[in-house]
């Protein structure tokens, strides 16, 4: 098969779309023909070398973290789900034409390949962070960072649950705040007071996506600096507030289930821009920019 990899650390310039072993699925696990794979920011963070710990590249790199596709391999103890069934989730190594993914639901007929391969990462982080954060009917929620992949999917799962959402962006994105149901605030000093005055007055939780505002900043918008949970800034727990990168915190089969049912009911729509997996450097630039709205994905 062919997959997206590297041989060096650099820039999106490293990538290659070339000739690469094909995947198999282990116990727990399922392959798919992939459809489609999304870009995070962990990817241009990975050929960057900026999470080898210093270390020198060794061996061949292989890249994404979630996909869609039609199952065609089935790994021992995996029930409720068969070959040819049409699926997204989370995996490793799946900006491939084959891809091994160890989380999963059924993708719903009406959803395109695209919007579901990029509701994996966004959505389990989505409601990992609400589910910690305990969002409820009637809470007011702060997500900084409102316009970006994880960002716009945890506005619209938070309003799913009946919580009203202020969220922050740059201005040219707070008509796509307001549109996914929203109020959008300038991120920027003065971010507190901005959304003190849209909330009027605290609010019950906030959800730091994007980790550019100074988080003693975010504490002094919640109630107690707990109610601060950050999924970028990893500095952020010395000052009272919570980080979340997965592992233990996470839930995939039952976050994904919910994902899927609020794409099926449509209350859940992820805007993304395609390209081909010849194109996935372009892509990385768009996505080290820091200005995504929505999700990019890639497409055999």
């Amino acid at each position: 098969m062919r997959a997206l990899q590297f041989r060096a650390y650099g820039g999106p310039e490293v990538l290659e779309w070339a000739e690469a072993p094909d995947p198999h699925a282990g116990p727990g696990q399922i392959r798919i023909a992939v459809r489609a794979a999304s870009v995070n920011p962990i990817d241009w963070k990975i050929i960057s070398g900026a999470l080898s710990g210093g270390k020198p590249m060794e061996g061949i790199g292989y890249l994404g973290s979630d996909a869609a596709g039609v199952v065609d391999e089935v790994g021992d103890g995996v029930t409720g789900v068969a070959v040819g069934d049409e699926v997204f989730g989370r995996g490793q190594h799946t900006q491939a034409e084959d891809a091994v993914l160890g989380s999963w639901a059924a993708k719903p007929p009406s959803i395109d390949w695209a919007v579901a391969a990029a509701a994996g990462v966004a959505g389990e982080t989505s409601e990992r962070g609400l589910r910690l954060l305990d969002v409820n009917a009637g809470d007011t929620l702060f997500v900084d960072g409102g316009a970006g992949g994880v960002g716009a999917v945890a506005v619209q799962m938070a309003l799913a649950r009946g919580a009203t959402v202020i969220a922050s962006a740059s201005e040219a994105n707070h008509d796509y705040l307001r549109e996914i149901g929203a109020t959008p605030v300038r991120y920027g000093q003065g971010l507190a007071e901005r959304v003190r005055a849209a909330a009027g007055g605290p609010v019950d939780a906030v959800f730091d996506v994007a980790g550019k505002t100074p988080v003693e900043e975010l504490i002094s918008l919640a109630p107690e600096p707990s109610q601060v949970l950050s999924i970028a800034n990893f500095a952020a727990g010395q000052a009272g507030a919570r980080v979340t990168g997965g592992d233990a915190d996470s839930h995939p089969m039952q976050a994904l289930a919910q994902v899927a049912e609020l794409l099926a009911q449509n209350k859940l729509v992820i805007k993304v821009q395609t390209f081909p997996f010849g194109r996935a450097a372009e892509a990385y630039r768009i996505s080290q920019s820091g200005h995504v709205r929505g999700k990019l994905v890639l497409v055999p």
